[in-house]
C-alpha cells in the first residue's frame, strides 16, 4: 500500500517541524521522511489490513491553543492534548468495495501539538523527533481502528507503537508509559 502524507505545520508557513525558541537544537522532519515512515509502518501493519493500492493521511502540527479548541469541539474536553486522530472511515477497517477503487483511500487526519510533544519529550528524556514519531504512530493506529479503552488494549497498542518506531531506527523505552 502506497501512502500519501500531507503535512501541514500551522505554526509556521513551511511544512517542516522546527523547535526554534524552545531552548533545544533545531530539529526538522521533512514531508518526505514522514511519508517514508508512514509507508514503512503500513507495510508492517499490512497483515491487519485489507489490501488497498494507496491511501491518504493528513498530518498537522499545531500548538496547545489550537489543539485545545479541537479537543473541546470534538471530545468535549477543554484542555490541550498531545495527539488527536480523525478517522475518515466509520468502520474499523475498510471493506473490499472501498479499497478496490482507483483513487487513494482517505484514512483521516492526525493532529499533533508540538507544545505538548516538546514537554513530553523533556519529561521522558528523549528527543522531540522521538516524541513526534511516537505520537504519529499512535495517531495512525487510531486511524486504523485501534483503541485503548482498557489497560490490556492500551498495553497492546503501546507495544505496537514501540515496534513501529524500532522499524524506523528509533528506540523508545516502554517503562515511561
Amino acid at each position: 500500500m502506497q501512502a500519501f502524507i500531507y503535512v501541514e505545520d500551522s505554526r509556521t508557513e513551511s511544512s517542516l517541524i522546527s523547535t526554534q525558541g524552545t531552548g533545544t537544537a533545531e530539529i526538522r522532519i521533512d514531508e518526505e521522511t514522514w511519508e517514508k515512515w508512514f509507508n514503512h509502518w503500513l507495510e508492517i501493519l499490512q497483515p491487519n489490513l485489507e489490501s488497498a493500492s494507496s491511501c491518504e493521511i493528513g498530518l498537522r502540527f499545531t500548538d496547545d491553543a489550537q489543539i485545545q479548541e479541537l479537543n473541546a469541539q470534538y471530545r468535549k474536553q477543554n484542555k490541550p492534548t498531545d495527539v488527536l486522530s480523525f478517522a475518515a472511515l466509520e468502520v474499523d477497517f475498510p471493506n473490499r468495495a472501498e479499497m478496490q477503487i482507483e483513487m487513494p483511500l482517505y484514512l483521516g487526519d492526525i493532529v499533533i501539538s508540538t507544545d505538548t510533544a516538546y514537554r513530553q519529550a523533556q519529561e521522558q528524556q528523549h528527543s522531540l523527533q522521538t516524541e513526534l514519531s511516537w505520537l504519529a504512530a499512535h495517531g495512525l493506529l487510531h486511524l486504523l481502528g485501534w483503541d485503548h479503552p482498557d489497560k490490556e488494549s492500551e498495553l497492546r497498542m503501546l507495544k505496537q507503537q514501540v515496534l513501529l518506531l524500532r522499524s524506523i531506527g528509533i528506540t523508545i523505552d516502554l517503562e515511561y508509559f
